[in-house]
């Protein structure tokens, strides 16, 4: 098990990696594996990019996002003109059925609503939205309402889970109460954490994922 201290600099590494991100507005704290991060970026896209980066990494337990967006004045927008993007990156995303969704803007933050047939439908929302320029937050409020029934559903996610290469399948345990699925059990990352969830959203059917999965680094 690496030491806080060693995490720490795997989580400067990756952040000095990733393109998206300035690692010098970033700073890094961690303690008994929970990984914090502060200081002021440019644009939300910047924030999650740095958020996803720490997430990659074994180790991290938990993550606190004290990071604040700032937008510097060239690159200042509008609510009005943030929310006609959104409508119009909404509608060029052919994953994206944008009739169902609304926006909504309050100083730069942005909050989708409606329903959609499929998770995947609403993290391509988010996706679309969240690279805006003048974007200084996002709250993806968009529920999952499936045309189809769901059957089968705790045994055709365990069945994915072990097809993924990543996952150690016999340490999650899959329950399904019609199209509520929850997870449990332990994983060794986030990066595991997120492709277990992916899988069970993927089951036709699941109109909600309780993730109680644990990272666990033992």
């Amino acid at each position: 098990m690496n030491s806080d201290r060693q995490l720490q600099l795997d989580v400067l590494d990756e952040l000095r990696w990733e393109p998206g991100v300035k690692a010098t507005d970033i700073g890094v704290t961690v303690k008994d594996g929970v990984v914090t991060l502060e200081g002021i970026v440019d644009s939300f896209a910047e924030k999650w990019a740095a958020e996803e980066a720490a997430k990659r990494l074994p180790g991290v337990k938990a993550l606190a996002m004290d990071i604040e967006v700032k937008i510097p004045g060239s690159n200042e927008r509008t609510d009005t003109d943030i929310a006609r993007a959104s409508e119009n990156a909404l509608k060029w995303d052919v994953a994206v059925p944008h009739k169902q969704i609304k926006v909504n803007v309050e100083r730069g933050f942005v909050t989708l609503e409606g329903e959609v047939d499929w998770q995947f439908q609403k993290s391509a929302a988010g996706r679309a939205v969240r690279h805006l320029t003048g974007v200084t937050g996002m709250n993806n409020l968009i529920t999952i309402k499936p045309k189809v029934a769901p059957e089968n559903v705790s045994e055709k996610i365990e069945a994915a889970l072990k097809r993924n290469a990543i996952l150690d399948a016999e340490h999650i345990k899959v329950q399904a109460d019609g199209g509520t699925v929850t997870l449990s059990g332990t994983v060794h990352s986030w990066a595991e954490l997120d492709a277990a969830a992916d899988a069970a959203w993927a089951a036709p059917g699941v109109s909600e994922v309780k993730n109680q999965l644990t990272v666990s680094t033992f």
